[in-house]
């Protein structure tokens, strides 16, 4: 028995994903022990030393095998890991020498644990707690009444989360490369260390300053199509009406200009245009999206400034993308087909350390942020009444999954220069 683990297990090891056996054949085996994985963690956060109450989660989703820790120390063995291939995952909250709160996130995928192979490094970085988040996010698309796609409703919503008011002035959007996860995995260049996340196309909010302000408890949409779809000349089945959206993505080619204000196309295959799209649409199985700001007296300009972009190493003669560095994003939201797909991650895990899902496209289904409440499951709102979402930089956690889209949930706020409102 011994000899047939043994050679079972080593065909597993050299196939990983490949090989028709899974994990759960060795579990049968006699001598197959649970493990004792030593962690190795590093914060590379300045001001930020401990790792006491950090969350550790190991996800073998192959084997629907999930099982969580608290870290109490840099360096730790944690017992009853069974074998097999992991995501794990680091997470948490935590407070800087200079008052600053981060959320702390670092993890590797495809990890595979066996005995003689269980030591884990994992490098945790941090991103400061963002009062502007994704509220809602649709991009799974709709399906006509003759069941052909009607890929033009798609949406983001953003909210204030905090109790300050925000201006929305040069906030920029991006997806980020590739459109739909996928097994092969770009290349990004080594010398990068993980610093950035890597744009397909990268818009901005227009105006100067302080001509689009959003108060406490509003939202604000970004419509891919700012019309009513539920009428008869668009898709009478489509879930929403994107006419009463803040902003919309329009090119100009071939569809109707809206009263939205349109969003400003910043970066596309290397250049400020959008070239010979006729539409903006993100993967409808799920995309990853970033929204950020450059800071004060910083510029970035990923036309003009070539450090600024890289194609895929892996296709170094194809398109080019736009790096987005990591301390600009104010958050971050990576869809899938399902959870499994996390394996295919395209974004560091310190702007987001899972997943969110709908399924297959085309089913009319969005993912909406969790409202936050105290262990008794009582709502927690900001001290001028407007709710609090939940955020802990991870999407698996923060998500509701497979929900009707709909604009304002919970009764969140317009904001006054809302073309509807003029």
């Amino acid at each position: 028995m011994k000899k047939l683990y043994i050679i079972t297990l080593s065909i597993i090891f050299l196939g990983c994903f490949l090989s028709c056996n899974s994990f759960k054949d060795a579990f049968d085996a006699e001598n197959v022990k649970p493990l004792s994985v030593s962690i190795n963690a590093n914060i590379n956060v300045e001001g930020i030393s401990s790792f006491d109450g950090l969350k550790i989660s190991f996800d073998n989703y192959d084997e629907d095998i999930h099982e969580t820790r608290i870290l109490t120390g840099s360096q730790i063995n944690i017992d009853g890991i069974l074998p097999g291939i992991y995501s794990i995952t680091i997470s948490g909250k935590a407070q800087s020498t200079q008052g600053v709160e981060y959320y702390l996130n670092g993890s590797v995928i495809n990890k595979v644990l066996y005995e003689g192979e269980s030591n884990v490094d994992i490098t945790i970085k941090g991103l400061e707690i963002s009062p502007l988040l994704f509220k809602e996010i649709y991009w799974a698309c709709s399906r006509k009444p003759n069941n052909a796609t009607y890929p033009y409703d798609q949406f983001y919503e953003l909210y204030n989360n905090s109790s300050n008011t925000i201006y929305l002035d040069g906030i920029y959007f991006a997806d980020i490369q590739p459109i739909n996860t996928t097994a092969t995995r770009p290349t990004w260049p080594e010398s990068d260390g993980g610093n950035y996340a890597y744009g397909r196309i990268v818009w901005r909010i227009p105006g100067t300053g302080t001509d689009y302000p959003l108060a406490p408890g509003e939202s604000c949409v970004l419509s891919e199509f700012a019309v009513n779809h539920q009428l008869d000349n668009w898709n009478p089945l489509s879930p929403v009406d994107c006419s009463a959206a803040e902003f919309e993505f329009h090119i100009g080619t071939a569809y109707p200009n809206t009263d939205s204000p349109d969003m400003q196309i910043v970066f596309y295959q290397g250049k400020a245009s959008t070239g010979t799209l006729k539409m903006y649409l993100s993967g409808n199985q799920g995309g990853a999206y970033v929204i950020f700001k450059v800071p004060e007296g910083e510029s970035w300009d990923p036309v003009g400034d070539m450090n600024m972009q890289t194609p895929d190493l892996a296709k170094p003669t194809g398109a080019v993308y736009a790096k987005i560095p990591i301390k600009y994003v104010l958050d971050a939201v990576e869809g899938g087909l399902n959870e499994t797909k996390i394996t295919q991650k395209r974004m560091p895990a310190v702007l987001d350390a899972g997943m969110t899902y709908v399924g297959e496209g085309y089913n009319s289904q969005s993912v909406s942020r969790k409202l936050l409440t105290d262990d008794d499951g009582n709502i927690i709102y900001n001290e001028d009444g407007s709710i609090i979402l939940q955020d802990t930089n991870n999407s698996t956690d923060d998500f509701d999954r497979n929900m009707v889209p709909t604009f304002r949930r919970y009764n969140t706020k317009m904001p006054s220069w809302n073309h509807t409102l003029k």
